[in-house]
């Protein structure tokens, strides 16, 4: 379980980079497992192709409820901590929204107004597949950040696919974050926007996220989104 010192260093560099790294959040062997369920059929709600949809190339399915213990537990154990930093970046965006300490209760205001589709996703990514950068919005009710866990090994099963940020910020060229990640290893990210410091007080800049093109092997992510879909 991750320290209060180590709440404290994602904080900051969420602060300032708009991304954090969690080193080995998930154990090697928890990854392989969780890659290998990809073809569990029975596990998932749906799947959907990208390119069909213009979302770039490969595939992901989103887990249906109950979600495997695993990735509730993780779900769980994410949020509050996570709830506090959304909380603080609210407030020094003057967005009035505020949310719960208990991940089910912001559920729960998820399904009082129709979201009720699980959102916690694995993505599965093959030679020449590639990501579009994009927001996983799914709603009134959007938690401002999402987590990716990276279960493959970069290296050993696939070459390429990258984790890409992009911060586009008002009046300003946009910039672009590359986060380099091993297996196990999380980077937690804007979904939509965050707050930075600028001479005149706080603004927002807009984020999206994709991961570049795939030159071999194959890659899988779990993604952790906290808040359900319509």
């Amino acid at each position: 379980m991750l320290l209060p010192a180590d709440w404290e260093r994602i904080g900051a560099d969420l602060d300032a980079f708009g991304c954090a790294v969690v080193p080995r959040l998930i154990a090697a062997e928890d990854c392989r497992a969780c890659a290998s369920a990809y073809d569990d059929d029975g596990i998932y709600r749906s799947r959907v192709l990208m390119e069909r949809h213009g979302f770039g190339k490969g595939e992901y399915k989103y887990f249906s409820y109950p979600l495997p213990p695993g990735v509730a537990a993780l779900r769980t154990a994410l949020y509050q901590p996570l709830a506090a930093i959304a909380n603080r970046w609210h407030e020094a965006m003057g967005i009035e929204i505020r949310f719960p300490a208990r991940h089910d209760e912001f559920i729960a205001r998820c399904h009082a107004a129709g979201q009720r589709r699980p959102t916690p996703l694995i993505l599965q990514y093959r030679a020449g597949d590639y990501n579009c950068l994009h927001q996983d919005l799914y709603g009134e009710h959007v938690f401002p950040l999402q987590v990716a866990v990276l279960l493959s090994q970069p290296g050993a099963d696939f070459t390429g696919g990258e984790f890409v940020l992009t911060e586009q910020r008002p009046r300003m060229q946009s910039r672009a974050e590359v986060v380099a990640l091993e297996q196990g290893d999380a980077v937690i990210f804007p979904v939509h926007y965050r707050p930075v410091s600028g001479a005149r007080g706080i603004y927002r800049v807009n984020m999206r996220h994709g991961v570049s093109r795939l030159r071999t092997g194959q890659r899988h992510t779990l993604g952790l989104i906290f808040h359900d879909a319509q």
